[in-house]
């Protein structure tokens, strides 16, 4: 009987897991998309990205998770602190805005998948611009477009989006779906790690009943 509760809780557990980490809802209907760009209209004319392209990205949603690639090139000069006033270094408001933008990320089923450091120039490259000196790169895990959004819409990324502004002198992302990879999914892992902990559990279990 108790192998079952330990297995049985071990199965709850990565199922529990795989509702967070799974999309549930398919893709985006148009309705949802509309909605969104219209509210992010204001946005987009601020920063100069474009909203056509935005819309194809969404309507051409499948509902699988893709990875955003960031490069980053972190303002490193003083810049003024928009909470207190403070000259403080940009990069500190970047890091400010991070810390603010992984918890909304989690929350909508999304995770760091790689983040790092530049330690050189360009070794490969033409029929490109020149290095702007980028700073780190991140490889961000969302659960879908929709999710995506979302995270757009949290109060929590809006608060802190003035602090990325200030933090990066220039930066480009896009959307990335894995084709080859020897880096193990977090469901592989997780699964994994459940089943270590249950074995280990029964093995306890069988030792002190024996």
């Amino acid at each position: 009987m108790t192998a079952w509760i330990i297995w049985g809780t071990a199965l709850l557990a990565y199922g529990l897991f795989r509702l967070w980490y799974d999309n549930w809802s398919g893709p985006l209907k148009p309705a949802e998309i509309d909605a969104f760009l219209a509210q992010m209209a204001g946005r987009f004319e601020g920063t100069g990205n474009s909203q056509q392209v935005m819309r194809a990205f969404l309507e051409a949603d499948d509902g699988r998770e893709f990875v955003m690639l960031n490069l980053v090139k972190a303002q490193m000069e003083q810049v003024e602190d928009p909470k207190t006033g403070q000259m403080v270094q940009g990069f500190d408001l970047l890091k400010r805005y991070s810390q603010r933008f992984m918890p909304a990320l989690f929350r909508n089923g999304g995770h760091p998948g790689m983040v790092g450091r530049k330690v050189g120039g360009y070794i490969d490259a033409w029929n490109t611009e020149a290095d702007p000196d980028w700073t780190v790169f991140g490889l961000m895990r969302y659960r879908s477009r929709r999710d995506m959004i979302k995270l757009v819409r949290d109060p929590a990324f809006m608060e802190g989006h003035p602090d990325k502004l200030l933090g990066t002198l220039a930066t480009f992302s896009f959307p990335t779906q894995r084709v080859v990879s020897f880096y193990v999914s977090p469901r592989v892992t997780v699964a994994l790690i459940l089943a270590l902990a249950a074995a280990l559990a029964h093995l306890a279990v069988l030792t002190v009943n024996g």
